[in-house]
């Protein structure tokens, strides 16, 4: 069962959430391994060295390398937890993922930070909008994109329990809380986490408060709108959806993350599957590479702020409505 956090403002990093998940699971059952790619700095995952050294290995700059470490401690009886940047695991070691680990039927845990505009300075090379994408082919993978430091401390507990390939993507750096401490969730369900009867907004990790935002301003404007947090993207809880697009107008997706391949994708598949017949809209990142900016910059410029989400689905709105929704808007607008 979970709980909303009254005010979503930012707590601890999720890098250091992490760690600190890990390190009670370590204490509990040796069998835990941390690995990374060079990147223990960057993850915080050099801490370990500190508190369990015997349970961290740091392979290099080899990420491929760390999937057939991670795959050869799993064959022998300890559960790897995995980080690199995203797309380094999305893209670079995809071959080792989908082969050595989901073929071979291992366990491996993979935690890909600063996906979409959390890649910031490290720009184009290090950004990834498609790894969900990527990774969803993978039969059988489990993939999630944590919305807080709750949610994500709830995600690496849930991984160590479970076998097979797991994947969570989160920022590095703290976001803003969506749910209370001590939350609990369950894998392969969404989370209704607003209830209105207009619209539906689907939404998946850092971007579920913006999505939440979106659904105030619609509520300043006479409209109501249902927000899910879809945070396990695979497996998708297509039941959940089907039940709250019915009697909709039409249904909104929002994910730091390309509209190809990624949550919009999936829940597009569950609408013309079963033959749902009302508008999507799907923000995202428009089919673009990644960039060198700051974040907050990033989330801007790729239109994934909160008003510039907004300002996406104020010509979504004309067409569904006509000019109803849209005057309610302007009226708005004018009295500001």
């Amino acid at each position: 069962m979970f709980r909303l956090a009254e005010r979503r403002e930012k707590g601890k990093e999720l890098r250091q959430t992490v760690v600190d998940t890990l390190n009670e699971l370590m204490a509990k059952d040796d069998r835990i391994i941390a690995l990374d790619a060079d990147l223990g700095g960057a993850s915080n995952f050099l801490k370990f060295k500190e508190t369990h050294p015997d349970n961290f290995i740091d392979v290099g700059i080899s990420e491929a390398n760390m999937v057939g470490v991670a795959a050869g401690l799993s064959l022998t009886g300890y559960t790897p937890f995995i980080h690199t940047f995203a797309p380094f695991v999305a893209r670079r070691a995809l071959d080792q993922l989908f082969v050595s680990g989901a073929y071979s039927k291992n366990t491996i845990n993979i935690f890909g930070s600063d996906p979409g505009f959390a890649a910031g300075f490290n720009g184009g090379t290090h950004t990834s909008y498609e790894d969900v994408g990527t990774l969803r082919t993978i039969p059988d993978i489990v993939i999630c994109d944590a919305a807080d430091e709750t949610q994500m401390r709830w995600i690496i507990k849930a991984f160590s329990e479970v076998k097979g390939i797991h994947y969570v993507r989160g920022n590095r750096k703290s976001v803003r809380a969506v749910y209370k401490p001590g939350s609990e969730f369950e894998l392969g369900k969404g989370n209704v986490v607003r209830h209105g009867s207009d619209y539906l907004i689907v939404a998946a990790g850092q971007l579920v408060s913006e999505a939440l935002d979106v659904a105030d301003r619609f509520e300043e404007h006479g409209l109501t709108a249902d927000v899910i947090d879809m945070f396990t993207i695979k497996p998708l809880d297509s039941a959940l959806l089907l039940k709250r697009m019915a009697h909709k107008k039409a249904v909104i997706t929002i994910e730091n993350h390309s509209v190809i391949g990624g949550l919009g994708s999936a829940v597009a598949e569950v609408m013309a599957e079963n033959q749902i017949p009302i508008p999507l809209k799907k923000i995202g990142c428009m089919d673009r590479f990644g960039q060198v900016g700051t974040p907050d910059f990033l989330q801007e410029e790729y239109g994934l702020t909160t008003g510039k989400i907004y300002s996406q689905l104020e010509p979504f709105l004309k067409k569904i409505n006509g000019h109803r929704d849209l005057d309610l808007i302007a009226v708005k607008h004018i009295k500001n």
